[in-house]
């Protein structure tokens, strides 16, 4: 925890630059800028950074064949791939250039349709796109179903751990000096003499003369709150499932359908950790905080999945959840310079292929920080690079070894499901940004996402938590606010 000389200094100052929201974009816009010799603080209204969309998605590297030509989201997911490629090296997040293919089943409609995304994707510049044959496509994916007529084979994709790069991107912007507070749920934005103010639900206020508003499903109304909100979000939830490792080397591309108007479609992929994930639906919902799954929305998951893979078990789910998307009403991105309020910027709207694009949408927004009037001079010494979470268990047995003999809290197993240890739990409460609750460690080190989802390592993560935080048991929550894990002693109730 920061002293409390470090949190007053934090809400006296005026920083330089101020971004709402700890999502995707909103931390690599923040490594971006920590580059430069700015001071520059995120505010996030959750306990932990990825908490919105960037937590739950399908963590696809996208080709480029979809966005309309001449839209903002063309010319980002273009640049984009390439260097979120470098990033997620740079970063030591797990990610892998699969490929992927988007599927037509017979229909004269939907060959069209694949026909049309060919050109659309050339002409956006997207790399090696073809269209092959059902028979030529089961070639490189033999589970791939016998239906399937057509498709367009994207060599150039990828997919990524959304909520790892998130994580990776805000702890390297913080070991390069930018300032992160959570639990502040922006109520109130002022603009007086060139400075924003910007307060807390809780009464907390922190300056600055910039203010970039990358809220996700909320950036409309932040919007609204600093005097221009011009667009609107609706939010859209998708339900996913997602499968133990024992079906995800059932198919090694990722495979959508033809896309519709509400988005890209059920999809079947691996995950960069091995698994297989389904889904995502569509549906409107009222609020970005809905995220409940549902048995028909599970249902047609698993039924549309089948559809494009036949041979999936889906006895070998492990758990669903649902991801809220951030749907505009503009039909682009909206990432601009505000025309009434001098020094707001949005970065609104950013939907698929927002993961995508958010190293090109960070430093387009820098250029746009820029434009505004933003100083900006390079620091002599900035380290894009973070040290590998997961090289312990990359490394062989006599690394280990040799590793524990130095470490000895790593041979200590306590996730028997992912093989996680007690060494690697203990680094991910103390890197940047520290993780603070339970769902904090299982996003770091996987601790709990296995075939028992922490049945056997929950209790002991608690103790761990507990101890290095010097909070009782009772304060450790599942993922901050009142999400206490337990209430008290059985012996004392």
């Amino acid at each position: 925890f920061l002293s409390v000389f470090v949190i007053e200094r934090m809400f006296r100052m005026i920083y330089d630059v101020l971004i709402v929201g700890a999502g995707v974009i909103g931390g690599m816009l923040a490594r971006e800028l920590s580059r430069y010799e700015l001071n520059v603080c995120i505010l996030e209204k959750e306990n932990d950074v990825a908490m919105g969309a960037s937590k739950a998605n399908s963590g696809i590297i996208h080709g480029g064949y979809d966005p309309v030509p001449g839209t903002l989201k063309a010319k980002l997911n273009t640049e984009g791939v390439e260097m979120l490629f470098a990033a997620a090296k740079e970063l030591n997040v797990p990610h892998k250039r699969n490929g992927s293919m988007v599927c037509a089943f017979g229909s004269e409609e939907e060959h069209t349709l694949l026909e049309k995304l060919f050109h659309r994707g050339q002409e956006n510049g997207s790399k090696d796109l073809q269209l092959l044959s059902g028979d030529e496509a089961r070639k490189l994916e033999p589970n791939l179903s016998k239906d399937v007529s057509m498709v367009l084979y994207v060599p150039n994709a990828g997919i990524i751990g959304p909520y790892e790069l998130t994580i990776a991107a805000i702890g390297n912007a913080m070991d390069n000096g930018v300032a992160l507070t959570h639990n502040f749920e922006v109520a109130q934005i002022y603009r007086d003499n060139n400075i924003f103010s910007v307060f807390s639900s809780s009464g907390q206020q922190v300056r600055g003369r910039y203010l970039v508003n990358c809220a996700g499903g909320y950036s409309d109304r932040i919007a609204k709150m600093a005097g221009d909100g011009f667009y609107s979000i609706t939010p859209r939830a998708g339900e996913y499932m997602l499968l133990d490792k024992a079906e995800g080397t059932c198919i090694c591309h990722t495979l959508f359908q033809c896309p519709t108007k509400e988005g890209k479609g059920i999809l079947v992929t691996p995950t960069a950790h091995g698994n297989l994930l389904v889904g995502p639906t569509a549906n409107r919902v009222d609020s970005p905080e809905s995220r409940d799954t549902t048995p028909e929305g599970l249902a047609q998951v698993e039924s549309l999945a089948a559809k494009s893979v036949p041979s999936v078990n889906f006895r070998q789910v492990i758990t669903s959840f649902t991801g809220v998307r951030a749907t505009g009403n503009t039909g682009d991105f909206v990432l601009e310079a505000s025309k009434t309020v001098p020094g707001f910027i949005h970065a609104g709207a950013i939907e698929s292929p927002g993961l995508t694009c958010c190293v090109s949408i960070a430093k387009y927004l820098v250029g746009l920080l820029a434009e505004a009037g933003l100083s900006m001079r390079e620091k002599s010494h900035w380290n894009g690079t973070r040290q590998n979470p997961h090289s312990f268990a990359e490394m062989n047995d006599a690394e280990k070894d040799d590793f524990i003999k130095r470490n000895p809290d790593y041979g200590k197993i306590v996730c028997r499901c992912e093989m996680i240890s007690e060494g690697e739990i203990l680094e991910a409460i103390r890197t940047n940004p520290p993780a603070l609750d339970m769902d904090g460690v299982k996003r770091r080190t996987r601790s709990g996402m296995g075939r028992c989802q922490g049945g056997f390592c929950g209790p002991y993560v608690m103790e761990l938590i507990s101890r290095q935080l010097r909070i009782p048991m009772e304060e450790v929550t599942k993922k901050g606010g009142k999400s206490k894990m337990v209430t008290g002693r059985i012996g004392e109730m």
